[in-house]
């Protein structure tokens, strides 16, 4: 099997790791166009550096060869799909190639198990190195990490590389031991946390240093990591409450959530109607962003009821689903309501509340000003109030006025 032979398996089972985000944005491919940069190549992907830029990486296997047998992944010992394994140096020239070409500007390396733990991610680290020491590389890399590597292992590999991820692989200890037993949730977490140890001590040495004494950054774009959902019996409140325990006991910089898709050749402990629809993953995308940035908790997005499973709605967002649950806590009114109360009405993000509040220091606000302000006037006006506009008797009938703002179903999709 030659290099594109090889490149054509790898990149293609990496497409189930979404911890290396895609940006969304336009295919372009410029081979045989005269221009430079390309997005659609095999393996290319989008991602976001610290300081918000996107930029093109290599995303791909250093094998899908793996000694594990998880009953929700592709690659597993006992599926029967065409293998193939890259060489460290392989794919060092991959890297470097394709980044001369400007078609990438980084690389997500992620591999199955070979041997061990430790010689997985000693072929991780030295592709890091390689690229960093031999090449002089200094674009962007993203390592997925080996929860029962050494901690040494673990510690070189933030030497080299811009960011670490450990897949938490499900939400909760119970799914985990019934579709992958060999993997411990126990060492998972204690990776995740060795993690966090070394990232933290890192900072605190390069602020107390000066001049040449500053130590190596140590991933400087911290840690993230990966739930799959839809394989086991999780609902979304148990997903959602196992983010909270990652982002507040591990300092991540995002959970990604990966909705289970049909693979080939499935194994028999996985149900045939497993599949969620992606919609599920965009909410919780979406109940998650509400957690950190908006001041929502798990039990005002996904709150119990007598004891069964708690899922987010489908056709709504889950801003949108609290709001009309609380109907009481509306209208507000956008001329006196304080920051935090301005970010829990529907249809107003961060930067349409920042313009409000921004605004209104000049003048009290009408229609006029908020549609100047490119609100999306349909869903914010049935919960607000401004000097020309009162919504009345909209809140009083909630299900009629969750008809008339969620879409109609051949319309809901991905994006709600």
């Amino acid at each position: 099997m030659n290099v594109l032979e090889k490149l054509a398996v790898l990149a293609d089972a990496a497409k189930y790791d979404a911890s290396c985000a895609s940006s969304g944005a336009t295919k372009r491919h410029s081979l045989g166009t005269g221009g430079i940069g390309s997005t659609e190549d095999m393996g290319i992907c989008h991602s976001y550096t610290p300081d918000g830029r996107c930029v093109s990486l290599l995303k791909i296997l250093l094998t899908n060869f793996c000694v594990y047998d998880c009953a929700y992944c592709v690659n597993r010992v006992s599926s029967n799909v065409r293998r193939a394994r890259f060489t460290p140096a392989e794919v060092v020239n991959l890297t470097l190639d394709f980044y001369k070409r400007n078609y990438i500007e980084g690389l997500f390396l992620s591999s199955g198990i070979i041997r061990s733990g430790d010689y997985t991610m000693e072929q991780l680290v030295e592709v890091a190195r390689s690229l960093r020491e031999d090449h002089r590389f200094a674009g962007y890399i993203h390592l997925k990490t080996i929860p029962d590597a050494s901690p040494e292992l673990l510690a070189r590999a933030g030497r080299y590389a811009d960011r670490l991820s450990i897949n938490v692989e499900l939400p909760t200890e119970d799914g985990l031991h019934a579709l992958a037993p060999e993997k411990k949730m126990p060492g998972i977490r204690t990776a995740m946390g060795n993690l966090r140890w070394r990232i933290e001590e890192n900072k605190q040495e390069r602020r107390e240093a000066r001049g040449a004494a500053k130590p190596v950054p140590f991933a400087p774009a911290g840690q993230s990591t990966q739930m799959i959902v839809g394989a086991d019996a999780a609902d979304d409140r148990a997903v959602l409450d196992t983010s909270v325990i990652l982002y507040s006991n591990y300092r991540l910089r995002r959970v990604y959530y990966s909705a289970f898709s049909p693979i080939p050749d499935a194994s028999s402990t996985l149900l045939p109607d497993r599949a969620p629809p992606l919609v599920r993953e965009h909410r919780l995308y979406q109940a998650d962003w509400l957690l950190r940035f908006y001041e929502f908790d798990v039990d005002e997005i996904a709150p119990k009821v007598d004891g069964t499973a708690t899922m987010l709605d489908l056709d709504i967002d889950p801003k949108l689903a609290w709001a009309l649950r609380n109907p009481q806590t509306f209208p507000v009114d956008l001329n006196t309501a304080p920051k935090e109360t301005l970010l829990r009405v529907p249809g107003l993000g961060t930067r349409s509340v920042k313009k409000i509040l921004s605004s209104r220091r000049y003048a009290r606000l009408r229609i006029d000003d908020l549609a100047r302000l490119r609100a999306p006037l349909r869903k914010i006006l049935p919960f607000v109030q401004v000097l020309d506009h009162h919504p009345r008797a909209q809140l009083d009938d909630t299900k009629k006025l969750r008809a008339h703002l969620a879409p109609p179903p051949k319309q809901a999709g991905l994006f709600g």
